[in-house]
C-alpha cells in the first residue's frame, strides 16, 4: 500500500472518529413512570433510603434495578463529559460532588480534581481538614439523566456551582449479563466505590 494511500484512509477514520464524537446525544430512552423519591436533599450529607422490594424498569437497551433512594445537595468540585463505551450510553457525566466542610468554597478551592477514566482523584498543598473527611464528604457520581429535561438540566451544571440531586442508586444489567452497580455508602474509597445515579429531578 502507498504511502499516500494509507494516509488518506488515517484522515478518513480521523474525520468519521471526529463526526460521531460530535453527534448529539441519543435520546433517553421512553420509560414507565418513576416512583416519587421521599427524600429532601441537604448540604450536611447525602440522605438514602433503601427501596424494598427493589423495583426494576427497562431504559432502553438495558434494566435499571431501583436500590435505594439518594438525595444530596453538594458543590460541584469538577465534571466529567464521557462518549466513549457502554457506560456512556447510560451515563454521559461523572460530577465529583463535595457536602458538608467539602462544599465550602474556602475549603473546596484548595483541592486539584483530576477526573479519567471514571475515577476521580484529588490532590492539594496541605490538608485544610483530615483526609478521611475528605474521602468520606467527597465522591465521583456517574449521572444518568432520567429524561431529556433532567439531561438537558445536568448539561447546564457548571464546576464550582452547588447542584441538588434527587433519584436512585441503581444497577444496571445488559442482556448480556454486564452489570454497573452502584456504591451503597459513603465511607468506602477506591474501586466501587463510585455512586450511579438515576437522576429523576434537578433541584
Amino acid at each position: 500500500m502507498s504511502l499516500i494511500r494509507r494516509w488518506h484512509l488515517v484522515l478518513l477514520a480521523l474525520i468519521a472518529v471526529l463526526l460521531w464524537m460530535g453527534r448529539s446525544p441519543s435520546p433517553v430512552p421512553e420509560q414507565t413512570e418513576l416512583p416519587q423519591v421521599s427524600l429532601l436533599p441537604v448540604v450536611a450529607a447525602p440522605l438514602q433510603q433503601n427501596v424494598s422490594p427493589v423495583a426494576e424498569l427497562p431504559f432502553g437497551q438495558y434494566s435499571l434495578r431501583l436500590l435505594a433512594e439518594f438525595a444530596l445537595e453538594a458543590r460541584v468540585l469538577a465534571r466529567e463529559r464521557y462518549r466513549l463505551g457502554r457506560e456512556a450510553e447510560l451515563s454521559p457525566w461523572d460530577f465529583a460532588l463535595g457536602w458538608g466542610r467539602m462544599a465550602e468554597p474556602d475549603i473546596a478551592r484548595q483541592f486539584t480534581i483530576r477526573q479519567s477514566g471514571r475515577w476521580y482523584y484529588w490532590r492539594t498543598e496541605q490538608l485544610p481538614i483530615p483526609q478521611r473527611e475528605v474521602e468520606i464528604s467527597s465522591a465521583n457520581m456517574h449521572l444518568i439523566p432520567a429524561n431529556d429535561q433532567v439531561r438537558q438540566a445536568l448539561d447546564r451544571v457548571t464546576s464550582g456551582s452547588m447542584v441538588r440531586l434527587r433519584g436512585f442508586l441503581v444497577e444496571a444489567r445488559g442482556e448480556d449479563g454486564w452489570r454497573w452497580r452502584s456504591s451503597m455508602s459513603r465511607e468506602d474509597t477506591g474501586d466501587g466505590a463510585c455512586e450511579l445515579i438515576l437522576v429523576t429531578e434537578v433541584l
